[in-house]
């Protein structure tokens, strides 16, 4: 999936989407704080200007700062970049749009669903809108059951049948959570923003797990 002209086209769009809603974000917005914990709109717009261009020395680089640990580092190199100008994060994120490479150690199959859901990272908070293909959002699913490591979807989820209402998804077993599969994307992901989109027997057992955390 991850070398095919299709992934990367939804990459490309899903980019070009986002670098068309932060040009239209007020110097305040900018400052607010996203879905991505930590992580403000302009630390995720810095993490997306530098994906494409990442090399593995500009992680080696910051790791003994960031005790060397990758989320830590993601966050150094997003708190980085994101203090940028506003204008030179979008043109980089537009200007790198179909950039299909990334850090040696990092892995260009998840490209796609990093793009998607730190979108909504940006949107959600703001009251923005920016819709996701719900094929794109499927593709994206499809590779975080797959991953494991860092979600760990289908260890959280398990005992849960997920199921999207508006493309050809489905995982699991058990109670029925089933919506958008950009919701589900969402959920899958760590993020409750959506949970509200979400219906079925196993969203009241979902919603006492994480009150009970």
């Amino acid at each position: 999936m991850g070398d095919s002209d299709a992934y990367w086209s939804a990459v490309r769009a899903t980019r070009l989407r986002i670098a068309d809603l932060l040009e239209e974000l007020t110097p305040a917005e900018w400052e607010q704080e996203s879905l991505c914990r930590g992580w403000r709109v302009r630390d995720v717009a810095g993490h997306l200007a530098l994906v494409p261009t990442i090399t593995t020395w500009d992680m080696v680089a910051v790791a003994p700062r960031a005790r060397f640990s990758p989320d830590r580092i993601n966050t150094v190199l997003a708190r980085r970049h994101g203090s940028r100008e506003p204008a030179d994060l979008v043109a980089a994120i537009r200007g790198h749009a179909d950039t299909r490479r990334t850090a040696k150690v990092l892995d260009t199959r998840n490209a796609l669903f990093d793009a998607i859901v730190h979108s909504q990272d940006i949107a959600l908070p703001l009251a923005r809108q920016l819709p996701v293909p719900a094929e794109h959002s499927r593709q994206a699913l499809r590779r975080v059951w797959a991953m494991g490591w860092p979600f760990h979807a289908a260890r959280r989820l398990a005992g849960l049948a997920l199921r999207a209402t508006d493309t050809d998804w489905a995982v699991g077993e058990g109670p029925e959570i089933a919506g958008p599969a950009l919701a589900l994307l969402l959920l899958s992901t760590g993020r409750t923003a959506c949970l509200d989109a979400l219906r079925g027997d196993g969203i009241d057992r979902l919603k006492s797990s994480h009150t009970n955390r």
